[in-house]
């Protein structure tokens, strides 16, 4: 079954408890961490994900668009994460990141911008519990998807299921009713959504059509 993590980077955030009650069917949060430095757009704290944590049952994974990848790890564990995703441009050694958080007890994913080529994780893939891959460059919601990433896509699961890996295949960025389909078919598992549902008047019904759409 595709699971739905709507981003909150697009939702109201002077009312993030009631925001996040809309999208209470959800699979995951999606909580984009952005450091104004690896990406330009400067975003939420750990507090934020403690707060978001006593009012939501639905589990939070956390996005580490962050410089100092490694000072983040930690302080986003603690404060609930379920799974926190590092960047594989963000230094060299992911393979201790990844490790590191799941000494945490958290779920490992690592996420590629659209130019970094999957060969930079083929090593650490047995490893991972998910692959973001972004489908518009980082920072900012409401681009459009750019079209090189279905082949992107194809490539990661045809490489997943030759190794027989259960690594998950997520995507974040211009997602939408008429394109969710052809990521799913293209082999995606995690669709992040954030302008589809928080700029609908009803978020609950927006999730719910893009569920539908693509089950």
């Amino acid at each position: 079954m595709v699971e739905i993590a709507p981003s909150i980077l697009n939702a109201n955030l002077l009312q993030l408890g009631e925001e996040v009650a809309k999208i209470r069917s959800a699979d995951w949060v999606h909580f984009d961490v952005m450091d104004g430095h690896f990406v330009p757009n400067l975003t939420f704290g750990p507090m934020f994900v403690e707060a978001l944590r006593q009012v939501t049952a639905v589990p939070i994974e956390s996005h580490l668009m962050v410089e100092n990848t490694a000072a983040f790890i930690p302080l986003y564990a603690q404060a609930g994460s379920k799974r926190i995703i590092i960047h594989a441009e963000t230094g060299n050694h992911l393979h201790r990141l990844v490790q590191n958080i799941k000494e945490l007890g958290c779920e490992a994913g690592v996420s590629l911008n659209p130019a970094t080529p999957l060969s930079c994780l083929e090593y650490l893939l047995p490893d991972l519990d998910l692959v973001l891959l972004m489908t518009v460059n980082p920072g900012f919601g409401g681009q459009r998807l750019i079209p090189a990433m279905y082949e992107k896509i194809k490539q990661l699961r045809a490489i997943i299921s030759e190794r027989r890996l259960s690594c998950k295949i997520e995507v974040d960025g211009g997602v939408n009713l008429e394109n969710a389909p052809r990521l799913v078919a293209a082999g995606v598992d995690v669709l992040v959504a954030g302008t589809l549902i928080y700029r609908d008047p009803d978020p609950a019904a927006a999730l719910k059509r893009l569920r539908d759409g693509v089950q």
